[in-house]
């Protein structure tokens, strides 16, 4: 498991990083605070303090440079 920061601070960011993210297999759990949201459920992202950044656990096996390429638009 990797964990990253990120800032989602608009709709279009959000959708953009669900869609990045579906492509993948393996879950992504966003963490803000004491919550823990499925980070492809665009409804859970919205449930959250988006002005803040956000700390995403990947929770791949294995390599992860593909999935930080992917994450660059996103990350802090």
């Amino acid at each position: 498991m990797k964990t990253v920061q990120i800032s989602l601070n608009s709709i279009d960011k959000v959708k953009s990083f669900v869609n990045a993210i579906t492509q993948y297999e393996f879950d992504f759990d966003l963490i803000s605070g004491r919550y823990v949201i499925d980070a492809k459920s665009i409804m859970g992202i919205f449930s959250l303090d988006l002005s803040k950044p956000i700390d995403l656990a990947i929770h791949a096996e294995g390599n992860t440079d593909e999935i930080m390429e992917t994450l660059k638009p996103y990350l802090i």
